[in-house]
């Protein structure tokens, strides 16, 4: 990839917006995001039934480009060469597995996770297929590291990548900087959220809460981070108005770097 200006490298997730897909479609809320001034979205949360060709149009007529895509483990096992098309669709080669069910969350399952990308991996090797954290993933040990260490350890030919969220490493109990600093040029995307600065813990804009993002951005920027994709789960204000804030804040801290 061309180098960027890190201001050209974030993107706006879309679970962010994920009701406001389903009330006014992806053209109106790729348009807004755009307008507001963000170069990319990481396709996510989109409605049910959608159209990947409007998907695709819509990522066309605003000039936005995609920043991966999230889909879910499933998917990925049992509907790979459409995945694959999809994401050509978008003009992307990464896939994020985005979550796990409680079934995976015990060591057999962390175990079938890692096998299930990495075939993945091995059948699509023009892509890039990353793993998404949470906070869970740091609750089970094996092989002497957390499940989270074992699904992204680099040994043995392991082919997932990171796409480590900021805010649940930190919600984990550990601190987000050095929890990445084991992931260079292993992590083509990184998420951003913040952490409210009081007991509730919970999810904030970016620049707004406990996490010192300064410190990430000039770590990612020597690293190979792509895209700097920035998600809040839940919004205490209208989400594109969180967005809007993240985005001038993150802006912001570019230009001091």
């Amino acid at each position: 990839m061309e180098e960027r200006r890190m201001e050209e490298k974030f993107a706006a997730q879309l679970y962010t917006v994920r009701e406001e897909l389903k009330e006014e479609g992806v053209h109106s809320v790729f348009k807004r995001l755009k307008e507001m001034g963000w170069d990319a979205v990481q396709i996510s949360a989109l409605p049910q039934g959608y159209d990947r060709e409007e998907v695709a149009a819509a990522l066309k007529e605003n000039k936005l480009q995609a920043a991966g895509m999230h889909t879910s483990l499933q998917r990925i096992e049992e509907d790979l060469e459409n995945v694959l098309a999809e994401v050509d669709l978008y003009g992307t080669r990464d896939i994020v597995c985005p979550f796990l069910s409680d079934e995976f969350r015990n060591e057999a399952g962390y175990r079938r996770v890692k096998d299930i990308l990495n075939r993945a991996a091995e059948l699509a090797p023009g892509y890039r297929f990353s793993y998404h954290n949470h906070d869970f993933e740091f609750e089970t040990m094996m092989d002497g590291q957390n499940a989270l260490s074992y699904m992204l350890n680099p040994a043995n030919g392991n082919k997932i990548l990171a796409e480590i969220d900021v805010y649940w490493v930190k919600k984990a109990g550990h601190d987000p900087l050095r929890y990445i600093s084991d992931f260079g040029n292993r992590m083509p995307i990184i998420h951003l959220k913040d952490m409210t600065d009081d007991e509730r813990q919970t999810f904030a804009e970016v620049g707004e809460g406990s996490i010192d993002f300064i410190s990430i951005l000039k770590w990612g920027e020597a690293n190979g981070i792509e895209w700097y994709a920035v998600e809040q789960d839940i919004c205490e204000r209208d989400p594109f108005d969180c967005l809007e804030t993240s985005l001038g804040n993150l802006k912001a801290m570019a230009a001091r770097l």
